[in-house]
Parts: structure tokens; sequence; C-alpha cells
């Protein structure tokens, strides 16, 4: 076992909170530990903010440390009120059965499962969904205090509030303590780690593990995942960036991070990539000297989607980002097409004339606004200044048909460097 796992989380800025700071470093290199983090299944996919707690359990597990990811389908059925100002819409049983599967396979992209140490999914429907009311609070509610629940951030926030907040949910924190407690017995589990917003959470687990058994573990939280202005990063203007491909794409996951603001990318490269301090002090210094060449985010966005996309979802982003500084188009479909120049200008023309009769290319550049006439346009193709699918148009006498198209029915046209409009067939 490597030692020295929680002096790497401290110079990272990981370690936010933990139960014992003047021990647990000695604790930890002591023997291997076994830990958990949980995942909330709210949605079929984890998202940028899940990669904090995810990289907690990687980095454990690569010094040497035992990992359990929880997946909530007990827990997922009521929602945990931290962090959240009202309640959470309910999921149905086939929804969240659903979220339950598409969480898990993602988790087994980040772990090892062989080995020692190897990693283990849990979900606590298999032992929460096997309790009684009355043996729940028998054997857990009589040992929790309320006054002390009503004291956490997270309830305590909600009651404020004027939303107020249900028993269904003000009972989640009995439901996660318990877990640790079950972790606890059935797997020997010392540790339980999460985001700053579970710190509530987690010492209750200790408490009750504590007043059930005599145990005593140990409890440990990383900074949640913010933009220097406070704001929570992983949004944008189309909504929430996901691990999942299907729902955010390699290229836009790529260029979600190589647009990261020189404030906050140092920090991003500490949490939530593999680099060595050398490396990153590196890439510091060269943002400080150059911070026009990007060489932070370039590196930071290849580090991170190679991760959840792999090899192959790196070279289709780069691929893609090339397309925009002039990278001839080849092998993409209409929808990678379109997450690439989402921002474009497009116009239409019938798929049936297209293929019969074609489009001339004069044509095409007054139906896309790119030429306000057809004589603009070829003054425009005579100069050069004229492409298709980035490739040069050597004559204004070209007729566009179905073997120019760049996808099944998206041609992309540009005139200039930067001046792009799409053709769409229909």
């Amino acid at each position: 076992m490597q030692n020295g796992i929680f002096s790497e989380l401290s110079w990272r800025g990981l370690v936010y909170q933990a139960t014992s700071p003047d021990q647990i470093e000695k604790w930890l290199d002591e023997k291997s530990r076994t830990l958990y983090a949980g995942f909330d299944p709210t949605a079929d996919s984890l998202h940028v903010g899940s990669l904090m707690p995810l990289m907690m359990l990687r980095r454990f597990q690569r010094a040497g440390h035992r990992p359990l990811a929880l997946v909530g389908g007990a827990t997922g059925m009521i929602g945990d009120p931290s962090g959240k100002s009202a309640e959470r819409n309910l999921l149905s049983a086939d929804q969240l059965h659903a979220n339950v599967a598409g969480i898990e396979k993602q988790l087994r992209q980040f772990l090892d499962f062989s080995g020692p140490a190897a990693a283990q999914v849990v979900n606590n429907a298999d032992w929460i969904g096997k309790l009684s009311v009355i043996d729940f609070l028998r054997d857990v509610g009589k040992h929790v205090s309320v006054n002390v629940m009503m004291a956490k951030d997270s309830v305590k926030s909600r009651i404020e509030n004027e939303t107020g907040i249900s028993y269904t949910e003000f009972s989640y924190m009995l439901l996660q303590a318990y877990d640790f407690v079950h972790l606890n017995r059935e797997f020997g589990c010392e540790l339980q780690v999460g985001g700053s917003d579970q710190w509530g959470n987690i010492t209750a687990g200790i408490d009750l593990v504590r007043r059930l058994s005599g145990n005593h573990l140990q409890g440990m939280t990383c900074p949640l995942l913010t933009k220097s202005d406070g704001s929570k990063m992983g949004k944008t203007e189309q909504g929430t960036v996901w691990l999942c491909g299907t729902r955010t794409s390699p290229y836009q996951f790529y260029q979600y991070w190589f647009n990261t603001d020189d404030a906050d990318v140092g920090q991003c490269l500490r949490f939530l990539t593999e680099l060595s301090r050398e490396e990153i002090e590196e890439l510091d210094q060269s943002r400080k000297e150059s911070p026009h060449a990007r060489d932070s985010q370039r590196c930071l966005a290849e580090h991170l989607t190679a991760m959840i996309h792999g090899a192959e979802g790196l070279a289709k982003a780069q691929q893609a980002a090339g397309i925009l500084f002039g990278q001839e188009i080849a092998n993409l479909n209409d929808s990678e097409l379109s997450q690439i120049f989402s921002d474009v200008p497009s116009c239409t023309t019938a798929r049936a004339t297209f293929v019969e009769a074609g489009l001339p290319l004069i044509d095409a550049l007054v139906l896309a606004n790119l030429s306000k006439s057809k004589g603009e346009a070829r003054r425009s193709i005579a100069e050069g200044g004229v492409y298709v699918n980035n490739r040069r148009a050597e004559s204004a006498e070209i007729v566009l048909n179905a073997e120019h198209l760049a996808s099944e029915s998206i041609l992309v046209l540009r005139k200039g460097k930067k001046n792009y409009a799409l053709v769409r067939l229909i």
C-alpha cells in the first residue's frame, strides 16, 4: 500500500472537513481502509459535480484503500435535502431503476474491480428495502436526537425557508446514517467521503454507528466544484454537463473544459486530474507567461475527455475542435455536426430537388446569406475565399449534390476564415 493519501489530498486542496484532522493522516497510513461515497440516482447519468467524489474514491484506491461506490436505490426514492431549497420531485420505481443501472455502468469506468483493493458497487435498496417501518423506528430512530437533526445545516436552512421540509426528506439523514451502519457491519467500512454539503449526513452516520456498536469511524469532505465567482461548475446555457456521451457529446464536454477561465483552471487541474504536482505547477507557470496559449485548458480538456470518453472520444472531440479552425470535415453524422455548429446559422432546401438537380454553389451562398448577390458570390469564389466542408471551392460553376454532403443531410459552407453556414436537406 502507498502511504501519503492525506498529504496528496491536502496539497490538491481536497480536504475541506475531517473528523480527526490531527489523527486521520496517521490512521490512513496504518493499513488499507475501506471507504465509501454515495451517488444519488436523480438521473441516468452522473454529471460534472459527481467527478469530485468519484475522483476521491479513485485516488484512495490508487493509494491502496478499498472503495465502495454506493448508489442510492432506496434513498433516491426520497431525495437528499442537502443544498436544496425545495422538495424534490419523487421518481417512479421504473425511472429510478433505469437511473441506478446507468450510474452503475459509469462507476465501473472509474474504479478497478480486481485485485486486493477491488472496488464494489452497492445499492442501499438491498438492505433498506428489507426494513419494516417498526424495525427502523425501534433500531435506528430511537438512537437519533431530533434536536441534533434540526441543527444540521441541510435541515435548518429548509426549516427557515418558507417552503419548509417534509417528514419524507427529513428522514433522509436517518437512512443515510443507516447506510454507514450496514457498510461498517458487512464490509468493515470505516470512512465516508463526500462533498462539503454532506458533512451533516456523514457525522450523523458516524454518531449512529458509535451508539449502536461502539465503533469509531471517520469522515472527510472535499470542497464543492465551484467557479471563482462562487457559482457551480458544470452548468452551461444549454444545461447540465453530463458524463454520458449521449447527453453531453465528447466534443461539448471537451469544449466545456477548454473554455475554463484562467481563474478556475488551476483548481480544476488539482481537483480533477491525476497530473503530478510538478506538471500542474509547470502549467501554472505557463499560464502566467503565455496565457494566450491556453496550455492549461487544453491539458485539462484532453485529460478529462480521455478519462470519461476514452481515446476514441477524445479523438472525435479534437477532430470537431479542429473543424472550427479549418480542418476538412469527414466521417461525422448530423448530430455531431449540429453540435459543432450549434451557433451557426442554417438554411434548408428540399432533399428531392437537391439529389435530382443539385444546387449551384453561387445559389447556395445567397440562400445561406453568406453573399448578398450571385455576383458577390462569384467574386468570393474567384478570390479563393469560399469553402465547401472546409475544402476550397475552385470554380463558381460547381453544382452541389449528394456527393458534397458532410453528413446524412448537412452541407457546410464557409466564406473567409470564420463565416460559416449550414445547408440542411429536408
